[in-house]
C-alpha cells in the first residue's frame, strides 16, 4: 500500500526528521535523510553552526501519526505532524517535509499505544536477546504491546513490520493513566541534561528548547504544542512569585513573540531563579540560575494544568 494524500501514515524509524522543504536539505543531512536515518552520525557530523539551521523544523519519533497533504515522485512527501500542535502554522498539526521511505500507511483501526520507552536510548530485537532490528529509539517513543513478557523482553508492535520485534522489559514501562506531577516531568528533563542542543531536535540525540518540554511532557502522555510560544498559549499564567519545579518560564525580547523556553527547577528565592533548559548560546541542556540576559527577557510563568 502506497503514501496517498489525505490519508494518514505512521513513522517507521526511531527517529523522522521533518524539513523546511526538500530543496533546502545540505549535504551534512544525508545521514538523517536515509531510509534508516542514523540520527547519532548526523548529528556528530555537524560543526556547532550547522546544528542550529533553521532547515530542520521538527523531529518525529517511531510510530508517531501524520497525516500525508501531497507525495512528490521525487520520494518526499508533505506532512502534518498530527501528533505536535502548532496552531499559528497549521491547525492539524506542524506542517512540513520528510522521505517518504521513512513513513509506513497507518492501519484503518488505529492501535493504542499504552507503553512508553523511558530510556534514554533502548534497541529492538527481532528476538528475545536476538539481533538488533531497529536501534536507537528514543526516550517518549509510545509501543504498542503484542503479548506477554518472556525472560526480561516484551514484545512489540512496530510500524511497517509484520512480526513483533523485542525491547528490554526494562526500558518500557506503562503509559500513565493519570497526569503527571510536575516534578516528574521535571525529572525527565534533567535526566537529559548535557545533551546536544539540536534546533528542531525532540529526541535523547540532541534538543532545542521547545522539544525539552515537549518531550518531557510526552514521556507521560501529556501532548503539549511543539513551539515555545504555542506552548504558552496552552499553559496558565501564573503570578511573580508562584512558580514551582516543573513549571515553565517563557522568554520574550520587547515587542517580539517568545523565543525561550525552559522548566523551573527549584522554587524562586528572592531574585535567584533557576531552569533546566536546551541553552541555543551553550549548545546543550544545562540547569542554572538565570543569567542576566535572560532576567533580562523572562516574560512570564506558566504551569500545566
Amino acid at each position: 500500500m502506497e503514501l496517498q494524500p489525505g490519508h494518514e501514515a505512521l513513522v517507521r524509524v526511531p527517529v523522522a526528521t521533518l524539513w523546511a522543504a526538500p530543496e533546502a536539505v545540505r549535504p551534512v543531512d544525508h545521514p538523517a535523510l536515509a531510509d534508516a536515518p542514523d540520527i547519532a552520525a548526523w548529528i556528530a557530523g555537524m560543526d556547532r553552526d550547522q546544528r542550529v539551521g533553521e532547515c530542520v523544523l521538527s523531529q518525529l519519533l517511531l510510530g508517531e501519526r501524520v497525516l500525508v497533504t501531497e507525495v512528490r515522485a521525487d520520494g518526499w512527501v508533505h506532512v502534518v505532524a498530527l501528533e505536535q500542535p502548532a496552531g499559528k502554522l497549521d491547525h492539524r498539526g506542524y506542517p512540513g517535509w520528510l522521505p517518504a521511505a521513512q513513513l509506513t500507511p497507518a492501519p484503518e483501526t488505529p492501535s493504542t499505544a499504552p507503553l512508553v520507552v523511558d530510556a534514554a536510548l533502548t534497541a529492538l530485537r527481532s528476538a528475545p536477546d536476538g539481533p538488533v532490528a531497529v536501534p536507537a529509539v528514543v526516550l517518549g517513543t509510545r509501543l504498542t504491546p503484542a503479548g506477554r513478557p518472556v525472560g526480561g523482553w516484551r514484545p512489540v508492535h512496530v510500524p511497517g513490520r509484520a512480526d513483533p520485534l523485542w525491547a528490554p522489559e526494562g526500558d518500557v514501562v506503562p503509559l500513565p493513566t493519570e497526569r503527571p506531577e510536575a516534578k516528574e516531568v521535571l525529572a525527565v528533563a534533567e535526566r537529559l541534561r548535557d545533551l546536544v542542543y539540536i534546533w528542531g531536535g525532540v529526541s535523547s540525540h540532541g534538543i532545542d528548547c521547545s522539544g525539552l518540554v515537549h518531550l518531557s511532557w510526552r514521556r507521560y502522555g501529556v501532548t503539549l504544542p511543539r513551539d515555545a510560544d504555542d506552548q504558552a498559549e496552552a499553559t496558565t499564567p501564573l503570578a511573580p512569585g508562584e512558580e514551582r519545579p516543573g513549571d515553565l518560564y517563557f522568554f520574550a525580547r520587547p515587542g517580539r513573540r517568545i523565543h525561550h523556553i525552559g522548566i523551573v527547577s527549584s522554587e524562586p528565592h528572592g531574585e535567584v531563579r533557576r531552569m533546566v533548559h536546551a541553552c541555543y548560546i551553550q549548545r546543550g541542556v544545562v540547569e542554572e540560575r538565570l543569567p542576566p540576559d535572560r532576567e533580562a527577557t523572562l516574560v512570564a510563568a506558566h504551569r500545566v494544568v
